[in-house]
């Protein structure tokens, strides 16, 4: 069993990356996911490693940067580690903030 689990509207995060990257290379797209999947091992053994974004949230998710592009929310004290959203990082914050309050 994975050590960490994917809110319902992850999967089309991920699927989003996935799809613009591959317009120019797959493999590239493909080498994206494998990073953000080998992060999400190291975050599910490490969960505190993260750190606080009160500027998206109050809630007690942590962030960790992929890349230096995508950003993964977190909550840190849920077993297996619950994986929140996987957003690119130079998006609006108050968009990033309206996506993570969608989403228990």
């Amino acid at each position: 069993m994975s050590g960490y689990a994917f809110h319902p509207d992850t999967f089309a995060d991920l699927d989003q990356i996935w799809e613009y990257i591959a317009q120019d290379n797959v493999d590239a797209a493909d080498r994206v996911l494998i990073d953000i999947h080998n992060v999400l091992r190291t975050l599910a053994a490490s969960p505190r490693i993260g750190h606080r974004r009160r500027d998206l949230t109050d809630r007690p998710l942590r962030f960790h940067v992929v890349r230096d592009q995508y950003l993964i929310a977190y909550a840190p004290d849920e077993r297996p580690l619950w994986v929140v959203a996987v957003l690119h990082g130079r998006r609006n914050p108050r968009l990033m903030a309206a996506i993570l309050r969608s989403r228990p």
